[in-house]
Formats: structure tokens, sequence, C-alpha cells
């Protein structure tokens, strides 16, 4: 797993819910990631599971009680405060949302979070009823007003029996949302980026297509580095067994013409377009109704062109957009993705061997050129996601 929150501070609220036991997995997985974790309990919190948990996994003293008289001498609400680059309040009780919106301190965790000027995330988790009662409603308005971002709660069966919404997110959507706001410097803000990923299929009939062997692991890191970055990002993804990163939206297609046709959509809105998909050049000239026969005689498949889409975005491109294709040879590697680069009138290529070991199909790591019109930078073997990282820094520094 990657450090993404290395010489991060994250204070961890926890208030007196029943999903308070959930959050020993949220603070594991925040120092996976590399975060510092300071863990401020409410008393009620403490009933539901121990300071002793969160200490073993954080390795820092948790703490509940504001005037406790074993510390360090410092003022500890607000030196926590001040060390705090985010504060995630989860479980997300009612009665500390209505003390949150009205400014009252009366225990260390209220008390921490009135002292703060970071970021401040918080993550409801009641009984449905609580949860849409006008008074729960208007806390939350006023929180969101007051600069808090509130984590909408998940849907299901709840604790007290009833179903509904008031669960607490699982511990990988809480991390997503701490990842969001302190992984990366946020280059991208305000930038709108689409990238397409994954494999197209081509109906030969209702049971059998032709493709290729793409896993779409390049064009998701590449959607997720760019989410990270504080992208508004549109993944275009052809058929693939991977989860989208979160805070993406994510447009399933199947052919390439159905890409083709999402990327139309999305190009008049798009500053930075990624083509990282591998669209089949081919398909079948037509497609049968049925499915065909097994005969005893040999088959002769008749195939048609794809539709062009790198083509078409450079007949339609707007002023100030930034695109950058993808090349995969087995050979020629660098005078066939120039090529392609003139031809499809691109501002970048990420040209790749597939005959590099680790650079094809389906791995975690890749090995790419990065072609712009006057120059070329090899990147070493590396993970995928460092590759989506040199790649929008590189764009990053073009655009500028």
């Amino acid at each position: 797993m990657s450090r993404d929150l290395e010489g991060k501070c994250v204070v961890l609220g926890i208030t007196g819910g029943i999903a308070a036991y959930k959050m020993a997995d949220t603070a594991r997985l925040l120092v996976k990631q590399g975060a510092e974790v300071h863990v401020v309990m409410t008393e009620n919190a403490a009933k539901f599971i121990t300071p002793l948990t969160f200490e073993t996994l954080t390795n820092q003293r948790c703490v509940v009680d504001t005037f406790a008289r074993d510390f360090q001498y410092d003022v500890a609400h607000v030196s926590l405060a001040k060390a705090a680059d985010l504060i995630l309040i989860a479980p997300a009780t009612a009665n500390v949302i209505a003390k949150l919106a009205h400014g009252i301190a009366d225990d260390m965790l209220t008390t921490v979070v009135l002292a703060a000027r970071c970021g401040k995330l918080i993550a409801p988790a009641m009984n449905t009823a609580m949860l849409e009662n006008p008074v729960t409603q208007e806390n939350l308005s006023a929180l969101r007003r007051y600069g808090f971002e509130v984590i909408e709660p998940s849907a299901g069966l709840l604790a007290c029996g009833d179903v509904g919404n008031g669960k607490l997110p699982p511990p990988e959507d809480l991390l997503d949302h701490v990842l969001r706001r302190l992984a990366r410097n946020q280059t991208l803000a305000g930038a709108r980026v689409t990238v397409t990923a994954g494999p197209t299929q081509e109906a030969l009939d209702p049971v059998r297509f032709l493709t290729n062997h793409s896993s779409g692991k390049m064009g998701y890191a590449i959607a997720r580095e760019a989410m990270l970055r504080g992208a508004e990002v549109t993944l275009i993804s052809g058929p693939v067994s991977l989860t989208p990163p979160a805070f993406v939206k994510t447009v399933r297609v199947i052919s390439a013409g159905d890409m083709l046709s999402a990327v139309q959509n999305a190009l008049p809105e798009t500053d930075i377009l990624i083509k990282a998909a591998a669209v089949a050049d081919y398909r079948p000239a037509s497609a049968a109704s049925d499915k065909m026969k097994k005969k005893d005689s040999e088959l002769t498949l008749p195939l048609a062109r794809t539709a062009d889409i790198l083509g078409w975005v450079a007949e339609n491109r707007h002023p100030g957009l930034f695109v950058c294709g993808f090349s995969m040879e087995t050979r020629d590697l660098l005078a066939n993705s120039r090529k392609k680069l003139e031809g499809k009138k691109l501002d970048m290529i990420a040209a790749n061997d597939l005959r590099t070991e680790g650079a094809g199909f389906g791995t975690d790591t890749n090995a790419v050129t990065l072609l712009t019109p006057d120059g070329a930078q090899e990147l070493p073997l590396m993970s995928k996601a460092d590759v989506s990282a040199a790649l929008l820094d590189a764009i990053e520094a073009r655009r500028a």
C-alpha cells in the first residue's frame, strides 16, 4: 500500500454511537497510509470501544478527559488543534452535531474542533428518524455553512433493527475522504479531466466478441491521481473488473462506437483528455442476430475499421484542450509513437513496449516514454500509480 498520508496529522474524533467500534479499522488504515493519528473520544464513545484499542493501533495517547492530570504540560486541546491537518469526526451522533453547530465546547472533542482552523469532516451515524429530524438536518446545514464537509451516511439495516439511512460508511470510504483532502497538493483544482480506460468489445454475435487483454489499471490509476489533485474527473471505461476510484464520474461503455459517443459528450466540458483505453481497431463488418453455429468448414470473418476517436478529437478539439494519447507497440516504439503523436495532433503520448518485462497488459507496473512535439522523457519501470503521477506532473508542466 502506498503511504499517501506520510507527514500528515489526522485527529480522529469518535462519539458515542454503536458504530464507534468500526473506527478501529479506520484508524488502522490511516496509520498504514503513513498518517500520524490522534484519537479523541467522548466519554460515551469509550463505553463502546476502549481507548487502549486506539492507543495500540496509533501508538499515540487516546484523549478522553479535557482535564486529565497525567499529560506532559501543554494546553492539550490547543496543541492538538494546531497540529491537525484534518479532523474526521466519525461516527458523529446527533448530540455532538448539535453541539458543534452551536459552538458548544464542553468536552475534549468539541473543544479541539472549536479551536481548530484545519479542514473538518463529519460522518453522521444514527437512527433514521433522528437523522431525518428537521433539527438534525438544520444542524448539518449549519455545519456545511461553517465549512464542514458532511459525509453522507449509508443505507441499510441499523443496529436498532430499522432499515434506512444512518449507517456509518465503510472504513475504506472514510479513508477515501481523508485522502482526497490530504494526499496531494490541489494542483488540478478547477480542471476538468476526462480519462478513457480498459478495452472495448466488438460483437460478433450475441455470445462472442472481439477484444484485447487490457485490464484498465493504467486508466483507473490516472483517474484516481487526477482526482486526488483536485480535478473534476470523468472516467469513460470499457468492460473491466475494477472498482472505479472514489469521487469520479464513471461512464460505462462497451464498443468503440460507444466510447466515441461518450468522448463526444464529455469533450466540450474537458480541459485535459487522457486516452488510456485500448480501443479495438477493427470490428466484425456485421454482427449476427443469433449465435453463429459451428460448422465443419473454415470461417472467414470480414472486419471493418472502428471509429477513430483520436482522429475525431483532432478535428473537433477546442482551444485550450490538452490531449494525451497512449501507444502500445511491439517494435519501433518511438518511431511509431511519434508518428501517432503527429498524425493525431496530440500534445503528448505515453508509449510503452508490450515486450518489456512488467509493462504489458494486466500488470501493476508500467514503463513508458512520454513523447511531446519537442522531446521525450523515458520513465523507468514503476507502479502504475507512480506512472500516473509522473504523467500528470508532465502534463501540468506543459500546460503551465
